[in-house]
């Protein structure tokens, strides 16, 4: 049962493919490979500490105010990223500017805490938001990888092929994002059809 929590969110779930949310974050850090995985990182603390906060909570939490309850719990752990993001890692927080707060309404995590961690235990809890987190961080950094590779011949700042590359500039806009995950939608669901077509 763990092992299928942890699971869900890897690839039957991934948020920004199968799940089609986060897509905010998606399309705006993800021009390069370093903002993708910052963002996913810190994605995916929040989604683990306020999963298993809600979880901790959930029998002293009254349905009326549960959502207001939930978006506190979320904004305390944004707060506490952005500020350790600050301190520690500032060229990251730099990249990603005002995409730490916006985590707070996330709906990746947000959903995850009503639908999951609102009626689960803690520990189903934890391993539902790691994997739901670092499907969501691999995704951003695979998109951010291949965005910046194309867009800027670059991969996290270092040039890769030299003065004669021509980048293909559309990929480093939004919509080389949007090409990007409809490109990997299609590819996971020809799998999906695939492993159908065999059962």
């Amino acid at each position: 049962m763990l092992i299928n929590d942890f699971t869900r969110g890897l690839w039957e779930q991934i948020p920004p493919f199968r799940l089609v949310l986060g897509l905010c974050p998606t399309l705006a850090v993800t021009s390069t490979v370093t903002g993708g995985a910052g963002m996913g990182i810190a994605t995916t603390f929040v989604l683990v500490c306020s999963n298993v906060l809600i979880s901790v909570l959930r029998p002293v939490i009254h349905p009326k105010v549960r959502i207001a309850v939930f978006i506190v719990i979320i904004a305390t752990f944004v707060v506490f990223v952005e500020m350790a993001t600050q301190a520690w890692a500032y060229p990251v927080y730099q990249l990603l500017g005002i995409f730490i707060p916006l985590i707070v309404v996330n709906c990746i995590i947000l959903g995850r805490a009503e639908a999951f961690a609102s009626k689960h235990t803690v520990v189903r809890s934890f391993f539902d938001g790691l994997g739901m987190g670092m499907g969501f961080t691999l995704s951003l950094a695979v998109i951010g990888l291949l965005r910046e590779l194309l867009g800027s011949g670059t991969i996290a700042g270092r040039a890769l092929f030299g003065p004669s590359f021509l980048p293909c500039t559309l990929m480093a806009k939004a919509p080389g994002a949007f090409i990007t995950i409809g490109c990997f939608l299609a590819i996971m669901n020809g799998i999906d059809e695939r492993k159908r077509s065999i059962k």
